[in-house]
């Protein structure tokens, strides 16, 4: 069963390199594909290099500070017109995927990708048609920042309500889905809309739900953290849209 591991990027220069070398030392039959959102940071050129070099034939590039090799066998790059949004870039990946089972992987080093045969796991036994990673399982994980954590939980709960299931944490990047899933959903949030809309229309699919414990490593604002209380109330007003009115 092949796995499409798809990774919407948008400016982050300083991690993609690790988080494509950490994706690649999963043994896993997989596709990879990096869709880059419009980044203007230089992690479009990086990506561009990279690209070129595969396209040369070449199954190997060197990482800029030269520790490392990284494979490109099997990997795909993408590259959108302009910032379009983590749901716009998602949405052209499962377009694209040629997998039977569709994983989500940020870019920003905060998930790891040793998680992988975890979330896999319940899809593979034919236990599950979607899973879902929760920070709140009791993984490993560098302490969070508490609002976030306190907004996460407000969130998740009003999320559960709306959609009857009892999940620990929405908002996580790590979603696995089926091809079926994918194919049964028409999404259409552009932005961080993804995770409720994708929750809410898989609870109306009356799809099989997982959750398993992942591993998690936030990042401070300083190191790159993108998401803010803005980011929050824009979320409660998909979680209302994609229950109540779409």
């Amino acid at each position: 069963m092949t796995v499409s591991i798809i990774i919407p990027v948008y400016n982050e220069l300083a991690y993609i390199e690790e988080v494509l070398l950490r994706v690649q030392a999963v043994r896993l039959e997989k596709e990879v594909l990096v869709i880059d959102d419009g980044s203007t940071d230089g992690t479009r050129e990086l990506l561009r290099d990279l690209e070129n070099t595969r396209a040369a034939g070449q199954g190997e590039a060197p990482l800029r500070n030269g520790r490392a090799l990284l494979s490109l066998e099997n990997i795909r790059f993408i590259f959108q017109d302009r910032n379009r949004g983590k749901g716009a870039a998602l949405r052209r990946g499962f377009e694209i995927a040629n997998g039977e089972v569709l994983l989500v992987q940020d870019a920003d080093l905060e998930y790891d990708p040793r998680d992988y045969h975890k979330l896999l796991e319940p899809i593979f036994d034919g236990r599950a048609d979607v899973v879902y990673g929760s920070r709140f399982l009791g993984g490993p994980q560098r302490v969070h920042y508490f609002w976030h954590y306190a907004g996460n939980k407000f969130l998740t709960l009003l999320s559960d309500m709306l959609t009857n299931l009892k999940l620990t944490d929405m908002e996580t990047c790590y979603k696995v889905l089926r091809r079926e899933v994918v194919q049964s959903i028409r999404f259409r949030s552009d932005r961080f809309g993804f995770e409720p809309e994708c929750t809410a229309k898989v609870a109306r699919g009356n799809w099989r739900v997982y959750e398993v414990p992942i591993s998690y490593s936030g990042r401070t604002y300083a190191e790159g953290k993108k998401i803010t209380w803005r980011d929050g109330l824009t979320t409660l007003w998909y979680i209302l849209r994609y229950n109540l009115f779409d």
